[in-house]
C-alpha cells in the first residue's frame, strides 16, 4: 500500500513531459571540415563533430571556428515538440497544476533548433556574402511620401 501512495505522489508531483522527455536534450554540432572548434554562449567547448548536453529551456548559441576559416555563429532556440506538448496536455489526467507548472518550469515541453547544427567553414575571406535585396518600389514610394511602411 505504502508503495502505491508514494508512486502516485511521484505521478503528481512530475510533470509527464518532465517524467517521459527528461530536462535535458542533445543537440548535435556538425562541421565541413570536422575537427572545429565550438564554443557555447555558456562557455561549454567541443570539437566537431560532438553532442551537447543542455537544459531543455536554455537558449544560447554556438560559434564553430578553426585555424583558416571564417568562424560562424549559429543561434539556438526553442520551440514546443510535438511529444513535449503531448506529454504537457498528459498534465490534466495525472499530473494536474502541478505537473503543467513543472513541465513549464523544466522545459520539458521544448525543444532545439536547429537540430543538428550542421555549418560549412569557408577559408578566410571566401565566406560567400548574401545578396543584396533592393527594397520593394512601394516601400520606397510611401517612405518618401512620409507614409509609416508596415
Amino acid at each position: 500500500m505504502k508503495i502505491m501512495i508514494v508512486a502516485a505522489g511521484a505521478l503528481l508531483l512530475g510533470g509527464c513531459a518532465t517524467i517521459t522527455r527528461g530536462t535535458t536534450s542533445d543537440v548535435q554540432v556538425k562541421s565541413t571540415p570536422e575537427d572545429a572548434d565550438v564554443r557555447t554562449s555558456y562557455g561549454v567547448t567541443c570539437r566537431t563533430p560532438c553532442t551537447l548536453k543542455v537544459a531543455r529551456k536554455d537558449e544560447f548559441s554556438v560559434t564553430i571556428s578553426k585555424s583558416g576559416y571564417d568562424p560562424q555563429t549559429v543561434d539556438i532556440k526553442t520551440k514546443v515538440a510535438g511529444t513535449g506538448a503531448a506529454g504537457f496536455a498528459g498534465n490534466i489526467l495525472v499530473g494536474g497544476v502541478v505537473g503543467m507548472v513543472t513541465d513549464a518550469a523544466t522545459g520539458a515541453t521544448l525543444e532545439h533548433f536547429p537540430n543538428p547544427v550542421d555549418v560549412t567553414l569557408y577559408p578566410t575571406g571566401k565566406t560567400p556574402q548574401p545578396p543584396i535585396q533592393a527594397p520593394e518600389p512601394d516601400a520606397v514610394a510611401k517612405k518618401d511620401e512620409g507614409v509609416p511602411v508596415m
